[in-house]
């Protein structure tokens, strides 16, 4: 069985979500490639030759790939499928974007979000925002499916697989335009080892400035929100964890003002150390957390930020 894993960068740099990607493959089959996609990404492939367990690399380069045209993404991965039994994706908002339209293409149902591979047909992944795991078997020829990079341990490094050259896809329908890029010095979302995150209490944007992000520069954190703060206005849809936003599982995920509704729960709640700050004893936030504060954060938070220097 050949597998094929579609390595998460940026064009520069190789996210370490590919690595665990390429740890459930090795769990389905020991012959595993890395497909890189970008423009001027020959750094990244060859970056990606060097996890272990890879047996090579091959990279497709064009300026839509570079843009993450999803048409493109997944005709170039379509074209590729007929030397593979089963392409493994990054469960990331550009993953999910082009999985779909492979299995589409492939006539195949995707299977998507996986945490757990049992064999070469069945999986693992989670229902009702997390509440529930569902084992699934499939018997399509070929399977689309994407990893939830947080289920898995990343694989180490020590390869050294050799870079090919694959031809990019095209598609008619979709261009690039433009894009606009929000510049920050704070980790990513979904790569950071800390997060602090703000909820619907925080009561405005200015508040939710004023008090989440100043911790989180403090500790070296990303910034996330719940769906109900970025629905308010607060916080932009990039911050948004839960299980319509990010999917993150740093070692401390700090909460301030989030209740904890099951679809924000969905989003962390592997978290390693989860520390809840909510003046609502009774708060679902505190079921998973490891550590709960009950107060108000306007006093909490103040006397975290001196307790820290």
């Amino acid at each position: 069985m050949a597998v094929l894993v579609v390595a998460d960068n940026d064009n520069a740099h190789l996210r370490d979500t590919t690595n665990k990607v390429v740890t459930a493959a090795l769990a389905l089959s020991g012959d595993v490639d890395v497909l890189v996609m970008g423009e001027g990404a020959k750094a990244v492939a060859d970056a990606a030759g060097k996890i272990e367990g890879v047996r090579k690399v091959l990279l497709a380069e064009s300026a839509d790939l570079g843009h993450g045209v999803a048409e493109v993404q997944a005709a170039t991965v379509e074209g590729l499928m007929g030397g593979y039994d089963a392409v493994l994706i990054p469960a990331t908002s550009g993953g999910k974007n082009y999985a779909p339209r492979i299995a589409a293409h492939l006539d195949v149902a995707p299977i998507s979000e996986i945490v757990e591979v049992i064999d070469a047909d069945t999986f693992v992944r989670p229902i009702y925002a997390g509440n529930a795991l569902e084992t699934i078997k499939s018997s399509d020829a070929k399977k689309v499916i994407t990893v939830r990079p947080t289920a898995f341990k990343a694989a180490g490094e020590g390869g050294s697989a050799s870079v090919e050259t694959a031809t990019a896809g095209t598609a008619t329908g979709a261009k690039f335009v433009s894009e606009e890029m929000v510049k920050s010095d704070r980790p990513e979302l979904t790569a950071a080892k800390i997060v602090v995150s703000g909820g619907r209490a925080m009561g405005s944007a200015e508040e939710f400035q004023a008090v989440i992000e100043p911790l989180a520069d403090k500790l070296g954190a990303a910034v996330g929100a719940s769906r109900a703060a970025v629905d308010a206005g607060y916080a932009p849809n990039d911050y948004q964890v839960g299980q319509t936003g990010k999917v993150v599982a740093p070692a401390l995920y700090i909460a301030i003002g989030i209740s904890g509704a099951i679809q924000h729960l969905a989003g962390m709640k592997d978290s390693k150390v989860i520390v809840a700050i909510n003046k609502d004893a009774d708060a679902p936030i505190f079921q998973v957390a490891d550590y709960g504060i009950v107060g108000d954060y306007k006093t909490v938070v103040p006397e975290l930020m001196t307790a820290l220097g």
